[in-house]
């Protein structure tokens, strides 16, 4: 989890404050460890003292009352000197009140063979006492070491304070003493100073996260500042408080300088947008498609018409380079003639697979110089196979207007003979004698049907060349399309063609002539019948190509030759015996009027599928 810089001014706050703390602590724990030792060790030895001095008391009040050892023996000494300790009031208060001071375990006396005379605690009376530690090693011990004992299970100290008797060493008073109870004497103290050391982290760290939250307001002022300017908005608010000129602090100076780069930006943002708007209308208009890239060969610009090249939008592709756009093994990879990630001009021609199918696609590196030094280079991706049949339209639109003009002026003068003809066939009929040959009959039959198929064609012509009444309505192509095959289906049932359609109703509406867009689309169905005379599969799909709305008609027919395909839309061009060549020219026509386009892929021995483009409505 990423952390803010509040809390981590806070946690560093809080952080130094337990550090101190806990070294205040240590050195707190230390000189408490060494004040209890060193007034438990001048405890107990005031406490042997007193017990001596009791012990003294005790022997002279025996004295005093005439009692003496009965002789010389050691023993007779010792029962003289138990019998005066324990005829002691005095003594026996004192062992008695000696274990009321913190940390003394017991106080004893001991005879000089380490048998206990007396004691605070009774079971020793009589037994053996063996000497313990001096309670000054512990005293003069280091602090880690007094840890490490106290921590342990309990250890007795002692303080020894040796006494005479008749002038001879006799026996020692020893004050015990417990680092168990050294421990719980130092505990109350440790857990009020660990109270204290608690309550004081807490306050700090409080205090930490107030002060880092003032401190911090300024840059969440600036940081705000700058998610507005990163968002697009180059204004700072006015402060609800002007500052005195020259009073601000070294945060406000900051302020200040973001708000002066704001407003430069936001005059280059203006500037920058006018041109983007406007380089975005040129690039939209293009039909090739172009790749700017640094000088890094990174890609900075991406016309739209690009995209059916790279087959993905051209926003995936901004800020990659030129191999992560066209890595090995890629069509143009070897097209571009990369080394490494450097451009150099060329000039090519390749085949890249799209979604429109296998395209040629002519391929152009041109270097851009800046100063003299190299600042990048620009791909163009031209589509070949889209400009050749651009101009194959171009020119099947060019003839047919020729064509239109030729036929409406030789169709109408050409009219004008035929029906002078016509009359006068009709007067030498009438005048043929009854008995006339038959060579003059069939001469004036011959004639006649030759006028006829003349005048035909002469009506083909002005059909053909007279200007069309389009009338635009808004028209859902499904519909339209299911009547076109309810028009079709005799003759699809008695070619034995069946039919495939995919005619979603999600496709937008488009502004046609409902007659004129039906017989542009019959006219492909029938010939698509008429290529399969021994049966097959008419495909008629629908759908929606960004603006465009799609046509598709496809048959499994024989296909078209390659000699022949840039003469389809060809007035009067047709391979099939007694076809009129109007048909697909007029179908042209239609599509033309409607601002549309017309193309078609064809395989010889596989089929040939013809597509119609459309505008949507929208």
């Amino acid at each position: 989890m990423q952390l803010g810089l509040r809390a981590k001014l806070t946690m560093m706050m809080t952080g130094l404050v337990l550090l101190s703390t806990a070294v205040l602590s240590l050195v707190f724990a230390e000189l408490l460890l060494q004040q209890v030792l060193h007034d438990s060790d001048k405890r107990a030895n005031e406490l042997a003292s007193e017990t001596f001095d009791a012990a003294q008391r005790a022997l002279e009040d025996a004295r005093s009352r005439g009692l003496r050892p009965n002789s010389d023996d050691p023993q007779d000494i010792r029962d003289y000197v138990l019998h005066a300790f324990e005829d002691s009031e005095g003594l026996a208060a004192r062992l008695q009140t000696a274990t009321d001071s913190p940390a003394i375990y017991e106080v004893t006396i001991v005879d000089r063979n380490d048998v206990a005379m007396v004691s605070s605690d009774p079971r020793l009376a009589g037994k053996t006492v063996l000497r313990r530690p001096a309670l000054s090693q512990l005293v003069k011990s280091s602090f880690v070491r007094q840890v490490r004992i106290l921590a342990e299970p309990q250890h007795i100290y002692e303080v020894d304070f040796p006494f005479n008797l008749r002038g001879n060493p006799y026996g020692e008073v020893r004050v015990a003493v417990s680092t168990a109870l050294l421990v719980n004497d130092v505990k109350p103290r440790l857990n009020r100073w660990g109270t204290i050391a608690l309550l004081a982290l807490g306050l700090s760290t409080f205090l930490a996260a107030v002060v880092s939250g003032a401190a911090l307001a300024p840059i969440r002022d600036i940081l705000a500042q700058l998610e507005r300017i990163s968002s697009g908005v180059y204004d700072a608010p006015a402060p609800s408080v002007k500052e005195p000129t020259g009073s601000a602090d070294e945060l406000g100076q900051v302020r200040q300088k973001i708000q002066q780069v704001g407003q430069q930006l936001r005059g280059v943002h203006e500037i920058f947008s006018s041109l983007r708007e406007n380089m975005n209308s040129v690039m939209a208009g293009l039909e090739d498609g172009l790749l700017l890239f640094t000088r890094d060969a990174r890609a900075v610009m991406i016309s739209p018409a690009a995209e059916k090249f790279l087959g993905a939008p051209a926003a995936q592709f901004l800020g990659r380079r030129v191999t992560d756009i066209f890595p090995p093994g890629h069509p143009l990879f070897d097209a571009l003639h990369l080394d490494g990630d450097q451009l150099t001009e060329v000039a090519s021609e390749t085949e890249v697979q799209t979604v429109e199918g296998r395209k040629r696609v002519g391929v152009s590196v041109q270097e851009i110089q800046g100063a003299g030094e190299r600042m990048g280079a620009m791909v163009t991706l031209r589509d070949l196979d889209s400009l050749e049949s651009i101009n194959t339209q171009l020119q099947v639109s060019e003839r047919l207007a020729a064509v239109g003009k030729i036929t409406a002026g030789v169709a109408h003068e050409v009219k004008n003979p035929l029906n002078s003809m016509r009359l006068w066939l009709e007067n030498l009929k009438e005048s043929l004698p009854k008995d006339a040959d038959g060579a003059a009959l069939q001469a004036v039959h011959v004639l006649d049907a030759e006028i006829d198929r003349l005048d035909a064609v002469v009506k083909r012509f002005l059909d053909f060349s007279r200007p069309m009444d389009v009338r635009l309505e808004p028209t859902q192509l499904a519909d339209l399309l299911r009547e076109v095959l309810k028009v079709a289906k005799p003759q699809l049932q008695k070619a034995n063609v069946q039919v495939a359609q995919l005619l979603p109703i999600g496709v937008p509406e488009v502004f046609v002539d409902r007659d004129l867009l039906k017989q542009a689309v019959l006219n492909l169905v029938l010939n698509a019948v008429e290529a399969m005379p021994n049966g097959g599969q008419l495909q008629l799909t629908l759908s929606r190509r960004g603006d465009m709305a799609e046509i598709t008609v496809g048959d499994t027919g024989n296909g078209i030759l390659p000699e022949n395909r840039q003469k389809v839309f060809q007035l009067f061009f047709t391979t099939r015996p007694g076809g009129s060549g109007i048909g697909l020219a007029n179908t042209f026509r239609i599509v033309q009027l409607h601002n549309g386009s017309i193309d078609f892929t064809s395989e010889v021995g596989r089929g040939t599928t013809f597509r119609i483009e459309l505008p949507l409505a929208a």
